[in-house]
């Protein structure tokens, strides 16, 4: 079936670099809608799932590899239903692979070319010219490039793909799709298994398929692995680093970053390259900062850490967290699932934190004068942290040489 219809233009098939990519699966995504309304959205999954599930179990012979293969069936179904209520809440957000209309495309990375349709659909797989949620594009992009030991890339895709969109509900979806993808893998490396007749090399080759697959399966069933996310509160005011230390931990840890700057300009619908304060230039000025707006982005933070919490997958929270109702917020979305948290206070000499304002300020090209009149309101707007607060508290002195390093480490020790 076309879906040509709905198909926004897209980029031209070439190379793609992982941000273009990223950027372009964003904005097709937004743009592109489904023509085809079915009331069960769970059947294509099933569908699939089903279908992959039953070619590879016919050329499997080992009794416990079937098992396991068994066990990931009863996974699939198990998750269908746990997550049937969210996907009918997203039937509307269906739309055509990406794939279909970047059918030539390649993903590059440093003079590699990663995965072909650069997010490495596969478009021979069961019912992979139907429109499906974005996640199920994504979660192939990320299980291509996990599939081809990228870990750093997979975390930089899936942490980029959701500040753009702000589609953080998304990620509960992925390890569904993303399951069914790795099967794809495993069913297309045992398609390529050569006939026993016509191929002299054919142990080796049949070893080589084998291997392919067992290694999409391995895949697949780390994918389905419960987890026990963690999150990262990151504590402090503009210019103390917070923003450049976290986007380490993104492909360091796997801490996928929600950053206040870009939820605040998506709740008031302001384009994510505005610089704050605004330069005079903006007509007119729009308050993000008020006490009414703060509480609500507050809020909305919270609730896309929890969903990615929900989702297995560890977060960082990248905002100022002045007072202490706003670190309580974020903190609770842990402590309610019985999660570990950790919040890091992001830390550096004033004279530092007036330098690197003024840096900032000169680049964007807005008044230093109001970049350092925002500093100096936050420093008298800082409450300092509660006993119980401690416990989950560490200090980050951001001027040190080895302060990157330092932050994994105590990450990683306390969480």
């Amino acid at each position: 079936m076309s879906h040509s219809s709905s198909v926004p233009p897209g980029a031209s098939d070439t190379g793609e670099s992982l941000e273009s990519l990223v950027d372009s699966l964003v904005t097709y995504h937004r743009l592109a809608h489904d023509v085809v309304k079915d009331s069960d959205p769970t059947r294509l999954l099933a569908q699939m799932a089903q279908e992959e599930l039953a070619v590879i179990r016919m050329s499997l012979m080992d009794e416990n590899e079937c098992l396991r293969l068994d066990q990931l069936g009863e996974w699939l179904k198990q998750d269908l239903v746990r997550l049937k209520p969210l996907l009918e809440e997203r039937a509307n957000h269906r739309v055509p692979s990406w794939a279909l209309a970047h059918p030539d495309s390649r993903l590059c990375h440093e003079g590699r070319t990663l995965l072909a349709n650069a997010i490495g659909r596969d478009l021979e797989a069961p019912c992979s010219d139907q429109p499906a949620d974005p996640a199920n594009d994504l979660a192939a992009l990320l299980v291509g490039l996990e599939a081809r030991g990228e870990s750093a890339l997979t975390r930089l895709a899936l942490d980029r793909y959701l500040r753009l969109s702000g589609d953080y509900p998304q990620a509960r979806l992925l390890s569904l799709f993303g399951i069914c993808h790795a099967l794809s893998g495993a069913r297309r490396a045992l398609q390529r298994l050569p006939a026993p007749d016509q191929d002299p090399e054919h142990p080796a080759r049949l070893a080589e398929s084998m291997a392919e697959c067992r290694h999409y399966l391995a895949l697949a069933e780390r994918i389905a692995e419960f987890r026990f996310p963690s999150l990262v509160i990151a504590v402090g005011v503009s210019g103390s680093g917070k923003s450049r230390f976290t986007s380490g931990l993104v492909s360091r840890l796997g801490a996928i970053r929600v950053c206040s700057d870009a939820e605040r300009r998506r709740l008031h619908d302001l384009p994510q390259e505005m610089a704050y304060p605004q330069a005079a230039a903006v007509p007119p000025a729009v308050d993000i900062f008020s006490e009414a707006a703060t509480e609500r982005t507050y809020r909305h933070l919270a609730n896309c850490a929890g969903t990615l919490l929900d989702a297995g997958i560890s977060a960082c929270v990248d905002a100022t967290c002045l007072k202490r109702w706003q670190r309580d917020l974020l903190r609770h979305q842990a402590e309610a699932r019985g999660l570990p948290c950790l919040m890091v206070s992001f830390e550096a000499d004033e004279a530092s934190l007036r330098r690197r304002i003024e840096k900032r300020a000169h680049s964007q090209g807005v008044k230093v004068v109001n970049s350092l009149a925002l500093l100096d309101h936050q420093l008298a707007e800082l409450e300092s942290f509660g006993d119980d607060e401690r416990l989950h508290l560490v200090h980050l002195d951001t001027t040190a040489d080895n302060a990157a390093e330092t932050l994994v480490d105590l990450i990683e020790e306390h969480l």
